[in-house]
């Protein structure tokens, strides 16, 4: 059976950029009973609008009930604004939503990267919180959500922190509030930038990529330079997160990094929010970051090779 928000009457809920981590959210809230919008690409909406979501979790498979639409109006009315774009897209589609945003919204960004928020604040007046996303999710065809695993948020400290939380965990969403979101917001992308850009290059999934030779050792390196730039920055970032990287293989072995999905499908990826953003901000502070640097590089021309008309196709590998 469906979950049952923990809160008296449901909420309106608009899901802008309804992808991946964005249609998992906002099936699970629609699942529990709350009045969800998710707003996407044509063809996910014309399949959500003719079957409804499927949503294909590790313990059910349904078709979930929910409304669709390509329109950034269709925020309007919401209570609440899951944020879930590209980090490329945060300023344009922040512009797009503005006009049709009632004043007491609340924006709860759920994007890779660690400033989206801010940069959400410089466009939008209403309340904005930064959330940490650690889930496994890819769309599996149009309107077809796939759950690979975990799923839980951290989100950030406000008045309103507590029921929105509430309204998560009823929905079946592991969410705490974190005094630290930007150290958090650190801890993920220092993940993200340990395999995102691996994953792409290598065209394999977390669990395989960990078996090639020298991948633990380049890894290692890399999350070495990112600690020193978060350091430098002044960032305490919480948790072990050695044991966390090691972590990731084993709980998300199937999966491929976001950066690896888009470009399989021929997409710009979020490169220069993960490694390019360690880059950036060692060149301020004076740390090297070589072999970010070299990620960056190296997603970077894929990504112009596969954006001007030739796309690297994905492969089979023996496991």
């Amino acid at each position: 059976m469906p979950p049952q928000s923990t809160l008296a009457r449901p909420l309106r809920i608009a899901v802008m950029g309804a992808g991946a981590v964005g249609c998992y959210y906002g099936g699970m809230l629609a699942r529990a009973g709350h009045a969800v919008t998710l707003i996407g690409r044509p063809d996910h909406v014309a399949a959500i609008e003719r079957h409804g979501l499927r949503l294909e979790a590790q313990t059910f498979d349904e078709f979930v009930a929910l409304q669709a639409s390509t329109e950034p109006a269709a925020v309007a009315g919401a209570q609440l604004v899951l944020f879930c774009v590209k980090s490329t897209d945060t300023a344009s589609a922040a512009s797009a939503i503005a006009p049709h945003l009632s004043a007491d919204t609340l924006v709860l960004t759920l994007q890779n990267g660690v400033d989206n928020d801010i940069r959400l604040r410089e466009s939008l007046p209403q309340e904005v919180l930064a959330a940490v996303v650690y889930v496994a999710t890819a769309m599996a065809g149009p309107g077809h959500v796939r759950h690979h695993g975990r799923g839980e948020l951290a989100i950030g400290p406000s008045r309103r922190s507590v029921p929105m939380a509430q309204a998560l965990i009823g929905a079946g969403v592991p969410t705490t509030i974190s005094d630290n979101v930007r150290g958090a917001l650190w801890a993920k992308l220092i993940l993200n930038c340990a395999y995102n850009a691996l994953s792409a290059i290598t065209r394999l999934p977390y669990g395989q990529l960990v078996e090639q030779p020298g991948i633990t050792e380049t890894i290692a390196g890399l999350v070495a330079e990112c600690r020193a730039v978060a350091r430098a920055d002044g960032i305490v970032v919480p948790g072990d997160v050695d044991s966390a990287v090691r972590g990731i293989a084993a709980s998300m072995a199937g999966q491929f990094s976001s950066t690896a999905q888009d470009l399989m499908r021929g997409k710009r990826t979020e490169i220069d929010h993960l490694n390019g953003y360690v880059v950036a901000r060692g060149e301020t502070r004076g740390v090297p970051t070589p072999l970010n640097g070299a990620m960056l590089a190296l997603v970077r021309a894929m990504e112009n090779r596969t954006v001007t008309g030739q796309p690297i196709a994905k492969h089979t590998t023996n496991s």
